[in-house]
């Protein structure tokens, strides 16, 4: 059976994670946007998201989840406030 796109993402950029702050629903869907823009996916809208994370067994409230490779770095620099 072929894996969907969100659980892609769940490998491609994700990490299991016990031990730091887990990554809210809000950083998640981010980190969901870069992603599909570095796979050239258009993303879904966030209440389809959230619906998919349920179905993944992602719990948006605890996550336990923490980012990892190239779109958590895409992420981070595009949420960082440009400097004046």
């Amino acid at each position: 059976m072929a894996i969907s796109h969100f659980e892609r993402f769940l490998l491609d950029a994700t990490a299991p994670d016990d031990t730091h702050c887990p990554l809210g629903p809000d950083c998640l869907y981010g980190l969901y946007t870069s992603w599909c823009l570095l796979h050239n996916i258009t993303p879904v809208d966030d209440i389809a998201f959230r619906a998919a994370m349920e179905r993944c067994g992602i719990d948006l409230r605890n996550s336990r989840r923490r980012m990892k490779g190239p779109a958590a770095a895409d992420y981070i620099l595009s949420s960082y406030p440009a400097s004046a």
